[in-house]
């Protein structure tokens, strides 16, 4: 038996995590597209890991408790990488708070009951969270502590009140950093803990989608407008997961890190703010 390591979101950035964390660990990938699964866990496989792929719908509770208990027939679940998401150029509004919104909530939910001692976990948020003005303290706490069945019928996540994809997108995300807070302290219980990290314009697959989307001459003058001057890559991302999930990061649980390259910076003092 091995220390497991779920990996939600076989993408770039989930894979740059696991490939640095996810030596000496059985490696359960779970991913909606079975193929996408497959293609990591074989490069993964393929550089000496351990990995092994499933399907998994983070829409859909009865698949993610599937995943956990798959993962559990290899050992002890030691880590949780959530990268699992869509974005508001290939998703409508359902599915984004059904996907990005309730399956993460389910996700952390679910992993925290049974985390080892000594665990940790990363999920993936956005910067985009940190483009929406400020909610309430209610709604923060409805977002952090509803139980997840009842997330998606609370009046501030009605069509009524969601604008649009992004609007949907950027209260998913919002949740997910509000989610890791509270979960954070259930985690804690356990000897475990549980971050977040809201990343900027990386390059990945998904980010290409919205280069060509509708929202791309946007994202694309973001990165070129930011202090950085560039897009990020997965790697700089797990350069930050890696320092979370080791005992290097002991004193940091329920946090969220912003990794950017500053383009929220500019969004709110510098020449992005102009595009608003």
């Amino acid at each position: 038996m091995k220390d497991v390591m779920i990996l939600t979101g076989a993408g770039q950035i989930g894979m740059a995590i696991a490939r640095r964390m996810g030596y000496g660990k059985k490696v359960v990938i779970g991913d909606k597209n079975l193929d996408n699964s497959k293609a990591v866990a074989k490069i993964m496989n393929d550089a000496g890991f351990d990995a092994v792929p499933l399907e998994m719908d983070l829409s859909e509770r009865g698949s993610i408790l599937n995943l956990i208990s798959e993962a559990q027939k290899y050992g002890e679940i030691s880590m949780l990488v959530n990268s699992a998401g869509v974005s508001p150029s290939q998703a409508p509004i359902d599915a984004i708070l059904k996907v990005d919104l309730y399956g993460t909530a389910v996700l952390l939910e679910e992993v925290g009951k049974v985390i080892r001692e000594g665990g940790a976990g990363v999920t993936i948020s956005s910067q985009s969270s940190y483009r929406m003005p400020a909610l309430s303290p209610e709604a923060d706490e409805q977002l952090a502590s509803t139980p997840a069945e009842e997330l998606l019928a609370l009046e501030l996540l009605q069509s009524k009140n969601i604008r649009d994809a992004l609007h949907a997108y950027q209260m998913a995300k919002r949740c997910n950093v509000k989610r890791v807070m509270a979960e954070a302290v259930k985690w804690g219980q356990r000897g475990a803990r549980i971050n977040s990290i809201s990343p900027g314009i990386i390059v990945t697959p998904l980010a290409v989608d919205e280069f060509n989307g509708p929202r791309g001459g946007f994202y694309k003058t973001m990165f070129a407008k930011s202090p950085a001057g560039r897009p990020g890559t997965a790697d700089e991302v797990a350069n930050v997961a890696e320092l979370l999930m080791n005992p290097q990061g002991a004193f940091i649980t329920g946090a969220d890190f912003l990794i950017d390259g500053g383009a929220t910076a500019s969004y709110y003092y510098g020449p992005l703010k102009q595009l608003q």
